[in-house]
């Protein structure tokens, strides 16, 4: 007479089939939990940090008061994305969260990498191409793991970092004020309106 296996093996390789099920559902699918609201509010704070570097005094000062609105934005887009993927279950370290950080980071440190060395090199009007293009960049590279629009989002940062790079320099704070600004609140509604908050 065959051997029965116990119950408790059996569930014990049922659970261990699901784990192998979950991890493939997480790493197969796309990010969902990219924050419509947060990104609402980064575009918001573009726009408020655009009325006041137009009074900044000088050009260091320009640069530094768009870096303290990017430094508040990326707070408020990381802690929207933080909750949002907390409500969905999800993980913004594992799976296709993961995918979409691993995409987002290196298009921002190269930014963040030039904005130093166009600092030191007292180069502050090059930067709304440079910033422009690198967000375009990171969105777009972690909009293969994600919801369409957000790679939709990048492209048209890259478009506007195109014209940023060959346009005069007045018109910086106006590009900055479209992308950081408009293109935010607008794709962040219809990321709010397709994906929720």
């Amino acid at each position: 007479m065959p051997s029965m296996r116990p119950p408790h093996r059996l569930a014990d390789r049922a659970h261990a089939d699901l784990d192998v099920i979950r991890h493939a559902i997480e790493t197969s699918g796309r990010f969902t939990a990219v924050p419509g609201r947060a990104t609402v509010a980064m575009g918001v704070l573009a726009f408020a940090g655009a009325a006041v570097a137009t009074q900044a005094p000088d050009p260091i000062s320009w640069a530094w008061t768009w870096i303290a609105v990017a430094v508040v934005a990326a707070v408020v887009g990381g802690d929207g994305l933080r909750r949002k993927a907390r409500d969905q279950g999800t993980s913004v370290l594992h799976g296709a969260g993961r995918k979409f950080l691993l995409g987002l980071c290196p298009g921002l440190a190269a930014g963040a990498l030039i904005t130093a060395l166009l600092l030191g090199a007292d180069l502050p009007q090059l930067l709304p191409a440079v910033w422009l293009v690198s967000y375009g960049a990171a969105a777009t590279s972690a909009g293969a793991a994600s919801v369409r629009v957000v790679p939709l989002t990048g492209t048209c940062f890259l478009v506007l970092g195109m014209v940023a790079a060959i346009a005069p320099t007045a018109w910086g704070d106006a590009l900055m004020a479209i992308g950081f600004g408009g293109l935010h609140v607008a794709f962040g509604a219809v990321i709010v309106r397709r994906h929720g908050g």
